[in-house]
């Protein structure tokens, strides 16, 4: 069963998002203001968390600033990687593009359906799922191209072994010429030359979609429709400032590989193979 986390201030809202989610079949945990959400995710309560709703404008405080906060308190573990959706009256480009720089996975503006609202959620669930399977695709694949013509790029036999928590969280392994990268869906940790990274959802999207071709280049508009069900090409530009916050982590465990490359006018790349 889906959990949801609703932090909204306004009962009307928070009684309509109820009722819709509970005909889902999700459970669902109302909070009314931003200082209860901290100790919620800390408490045994929390540990089932599908995805948070999260409204910008609390009483107590910021709806962003919470949800960075979110993303940056290392002990409730894989907590701080769950889905945000930001429900706004801010129709303003500016807020939209700082909410998903902030670690937003999407957002709503007010006034909206509840049903959008659903929606939503089951497409970040469902883009999770894919972006996965295409993943192991592609590494199952290199395994297969590197038995047969290359041996010393071969993956870690850890990349086929199946979690016995999740029969679907196979932990895959990629080589190329920037290194070897580890992902374990999991707890969401992408590993390079073993240093785990300290990425947002997005920043983790961006690179396993970098990952899947080396040798390929993105658009700005082709890693946002890799983040993102409901794209809007005025967003795209947040692709930089994700391109930039992955980069400066890079450079703390390397600084001596350029890991992604800028193809001015066209995008960016990762390494080659």
């Amino acid at each position: 069963m889906n959990h949801i986390l609703l932090v909204e201030d306004d009962p009307a809202i928070a009684m309509s998002l109820k009722v819709t989610c509970k005909r889902e079949g999700w459970k669902i945990t109302w909070l009314d203001n931003a200082s209860s959400v901290l100790p919620m995710l800390h408490s045994n309560e929390a540990q089932d968390l599908s995805a948070i709703i999260l409204d910008v404008g609390l009483p107590d405080g910021d709806g962003l600033s919470l949800c960075q906060q979110i993303r940056h308190t290392p002990d409730i573990g894989t907590l701080k990687d769950v889905p945000v959706v930001f429900l706004t009256a801010r129709s303003d480009e500016v807020d939209r593009i700082l909410g998903l720089e902030m670690g937003g996975d999407d957002y709503c503006a007010k006034p909206f359906s509840p049903r959008e609202l659903v929606a939503r959620l089951k497409a970040i669930w469902r883009r999770e799922q894919l972006l996965y399977e295409q993943t192991a695709a592609h590494t199952t694949a290199t395994d297969n191209a590197t038995d047969d013509t290359s041996p010393s790029l071969s993956s870690s036999t850890s990349s086929n072994t199946v979690s016995s928590h999740n029969m679907s969280g196979q932990a895959l392994t990629f080589e190329c010429q920037s290194g070897v990268w580890h992902y374990q869906p999991l707890n969401y940790s992408l590993k390079w030359q073993e240093q785990k990274l300290e990425l947002s959802n997005t920043e983790r999207k961006i690179l396993l979609t970098l990952l899947q071709a080396p040798n390929q280049v993105f658009s700005r508009e082709q890693l946002l429709n890799a983040v993102s069900d409901y794209p809007d090409h005025r967003l795209a530009r947040t692709i930089d400032s994700h391109i930039k916050s992955i980069r400066k982590q890079l450079a703390t465990i390397d600084p001596s590989i350029d890991v992604i490359h800028t193809h001015r006018g066209l995008g960016y790349a990762l390494c080659p193979a």
